[in-house]
């Protein structure tokens, strides 16, 4: 079983915290690797927060590659991040050769461009890369997307924060929202790309569990949208399908639990909003979920959420103090970055509900 954590604090902290929430946690599997999400930096990607932060791991050929196309596609960059890393042959790490953070201008005849028009643009340069530099495997490109920065590896969890320096905070690389794993995909090939969380235009999905009806998810959305694609494991059919259902169709966040769990028939009969639910079940039929999981996601305007499979077949708290709110799979995550709260106020989601934790850490509990 995966373990999954995030944190929504409303003053920046350091990647630090999250790997103190996943340590506690860790288990078997669970210390194939290390990933995470951050998003509404702070530090010094702080002032270029409506630019794009290119998230990168590669070869040095890898690096000018990537670099040569952007630059061809008229992109200027303004800032370049390597993270100083300490190697040491006792380490468990497989290590890229290459840890790039670059943010980049647009193109000078697309700054004043549509939202949309930046933000397909942004989508098509990260399929490129990605693209070109898969073959040869000369790296990996995690996000291209403002205000954010995303890191994945493979092997232990605690080796990687060392290897990164991430056990001690700094003002350097911090974030309000931070999503993280510390586990690599062990029911497929071991790939970076497999470790969640995963992200697509803005959204981030990770998921605690399986989805057994990841092949059925898998045909229906490789033909619904080109950035869709990979599926190296089953729980990037969620990130997807939060995607289509908010971002593509603009549906309000509570229709994603509809689309991924829907409510048995005979409740769908006795609601007011019957026609819409039942017109769901029947067009949205192949994104329905199954299988134990847990989901937590966050949103382009870094609204943060957890909701659970129809069974409630995998764990999930939600813990909040005055300044921080925390999802975990297991509570002991949680205690060890808040100690302090009120244990009594934490939320356990029950299968049929969303918790949601707005811009001012408001925490709500939307029912089905």
């Amino acid at each position: 079983m995966c373990r999954i954590g995030a944190i929504k604090s409303s003053d920046y902290i350091h990647p630090s915290q999250a790997l103190l929430l996943m340590q506690s946690q860790q288990k078997g599997h669970d210390n194939s690797g290390f990933a995470m999400v951050m998003h509404d930096l702070g530090g010094i990607f702080q002032n270029y927060k409506n630019l794009p932060t290119l998230s990168l791991a590669c070869t040095d050929e890898g690096l000018k590659l990537a670099e040569d196309i952007l630059h061809e596609a008229g992109f200027s960059r303004v800032l370049q991040w390597v993270p100083e890393t300490y190697p040491h042959p006792n380490l468990d790490i497989i290590a890229m050769p290459n840890y790039v953070f670059e943010t980049f201008n647009y193109p000078k005849h697309l700054r004043k461009a549509s939202q949309k028009e930046k933000e397909d643009l942004l989508l098509d340069m990260r399929l490129k890369l990605r693209f070109a530099l898969e073959e040869g495997d000369q790296g990996y490109v995690y996000s291209f997307w403002p205000d954010v920065v995303t890191l994945k590896e493979i092997g232990d969890p605690r080796d990687i924060g060392t290897y990164f320096n991430l056990w001690e905070p700094n003002d350097q690389l911090t974030a309000k929202v931070i999503t993280a794993q510390c586990r690599q995909n062990t029911n497929y090939d071991i790939v970076r790309y497999a470790a969640h969380p995963f992200f697509l235009q803005g959204y981030t999905a990770l998921a605690n569990g399986e989805n057994t009806f990841y092949l059925k998810n898998k045909e229906m959305q490789r033909k619904l949208h080109r950035g869709y694609i990979g599926f190296e494991s089953d729980s990037q059919c969620f990130l997807y399908t939060l995607h289509y259902v908010h971002r593509e169709l603009g549906w309000p966040l509570p229709y994603y639990k509809h689309v991924i769990t829907p409510l048995p028939f005979d409740q769908v009969e006795r609601r007011d909003d019957r026609d819409e639910l039942l017109a769901i079940r029947q067009s949205m039929t192949h994104l329905e979920i199954n299988g134990p999981n847990t989901i937590i996601g966050v949103l382009p305007d870094n609204t943060l959420f957890t909701c659970c499979d129809a069974k409630k077949l995998r764990p999930v708290v939600v813990g909040r103090s005055a300044n921080m709110v925390a999802i975990s799979s297991e509570v002991c995550g949680i205690n060890e970055i808040m100690p302090e709260r009120n244990w009594q106020e934490d939320i356990y989601p029950n299968e049929r509900e969303v918790v949601v934790v707005g811009q001012d850490l408001e925490v709500q509990r939307w029912k089905q």
